[in-house]
Order: structure tokens, then sequence, then C-alpha cells
């Protein structure tokens, strides 16, 4: 791979996405290019039927394009079969919903763990490390509560929480603020803004334009087409890599 593509976390070149209704063909996304380099955070906005919710599906290997490439970090995803698409969404991509999607029966800590749970690497140290990011995200007390002794707000933590588990390329968030008061959606803002501070690259989905404005980047969709692509602030600089202990 060259050099370029290590610097984006996404990077979309001529996408387009066709369906097929009742005989008809359903043009959702037109040529979409697109490059979101580490260390962002792009809020993607538009009316509905923009194709908010096809390139998030695309971004997410939740779909394939029609045409054009897709490359999440180093792998063109537009290659892969669904076997190594799932491995690419348990392993590279980090899922923040508007609904949670937490498991009722389980444990803050238990929900954090789930994704390492698919991967099959649970183990005494990943369980250490799942209660420093939910003593991260404010939830240290919370430990061993389950989705329906907590808030709303509580209950996106967690989610934000479990999204990081497995160090991915990009958090996507899809309308994460969506079922929150507005106490709770800057707290939850506050924490993606710290999160991109950090490093953390953010894919942000979303209609309410207080929340597009947090984001470093607006990219509005309208018919299938980006319509407009606003830097609101520069990219902070990235952490460094840690040291190699490896000899040679």
């Amino acid at each position: 791979m060259t050099s370029e593509t290590t610097q984006y976390a996404a990077l979309l070149s001529g996408v387009t996405r066709e369906y097929v209704l009742k005989g008809e063909t359903v043009r959702a996304l037109r040529g979409v290019d697109l490059k979101v380099p580490r260390g962002d955070f792009v809020a993607i906005m538009g009316a509905s039927g923009s194709g908010k919710s096809t390139l998030l599906n695309l971004l997410g290997c939740l779909d394939r394009p029609t045409a054009g490439k897709i490359l999440l970090g180093e792998d063109d995803v537009t290659e892969l079969d669904d076997r190594a698409l799932s491995e690419i969404r348990g392993s590279r991509i980090g899922f923040v919903f508007q609904s949670y999607n937490l498991i009722q029966q389980l444990t803050v800590i238990e929900n954090i763990e789930v994704p390492l749970f698919y991967q099959k690497n649970v183990t005494s140290r990943s369980r250490q490390r799942c209660i420093e990011l939910a003593k991260m995200v404010g939830l240290g007390d919370r430990l061993y509560h389950r989705p329906t002794q907590l808030s709303g707000g509580q209950q996106q933590r967690v989610a934000i929480a479990r999204s990081l588990v497995n160090d991915p390329y990009f958090i996507l968030a899809d309308e994460p603020t969506g079922n929150l008061d507005s106490v709770t959606t800057l707290e939850i803002l506050d924490l993606l803004d710290r999160l991109n501070e950090e490093g953390r690259t953010i894919i942000l989905v979303t209609h309410e334009d207080e929340v597009g404005a947090r984001s470093r980047r607006i990219v509005r969709l309208r018919d299938g087409l980006i319509e407009s692509d606003e830097r609101l602030a520069e990219i902070p600089p990235l952490p460094e890599p840690p040291e190699s202990s490896s000899a040679g």
C-alpha cells in the first residue's frame, strides 16, 4: 500500500449504490469521493433520502457498493468476502447506535466485552481493559449494573466504551444523541470531543445542526452526492505510536 492510504481511516472513490425497487432502479449514491484522515471528526448530514444511511452502511461494511472503491485503513473492503467483512466489522470499526444496542442481561463490563467475545479474545487482561474503559467514560462506579439500572446517557457511555475495546480504525456513530435530552447530549458530545482530542477518528451521522457543529468537519449529502464539505476545525496532532520493543 502507498503511504497515502495509511493517512486515512476511510477513503472512498467513485462510490455508487443502486437498488432495484418494484422494477425501478434507485440511485442512493451517485459517485461519492470522500477522504477521512486519521484523527478527523466528521459529521455526515443531509435530509431524509440524501444517502446518509446508505453511506453509513457502506462505511460500516454492512453493505457493498454497486461501483467504486472503499479503503478502510489499508484494506480494500470492496474486494473482501462476507467472512472477511465480518472480521473487519468486529475488529476495525467501533459502532455507536441511537438505541445503544446493549444486551439487557449483561453487566456494564460484560457489554463492553461483547466485541472481544465474538473475536474469542476474552482474557483477564482484556477484562482489565474493559474496566479501564468503563472508568474512562465515567462509569467506574457502575461496573456491575445492568442496562435497566442505568440512565440513557449512561447506557450510551457503555456503548462508546464498547466501541473502543478493539482499538478500531474509527468510531461510526449513528445519531448517538437522538434519544437523549439536551443536557445529556452535551455530556456525550463532550466525551466524543475528548476522544477525538486523544487521536480517535469519529464519523458521526446526524440530522441535528447543533450536534454537527461540534465536529471538525461537516459533509452534507443531497440526492446521493456530496453537496458541501466544510472544515470547521483542524485535526489535532495524532499521538506518537508506541516504540517497538522488538530488536532490530
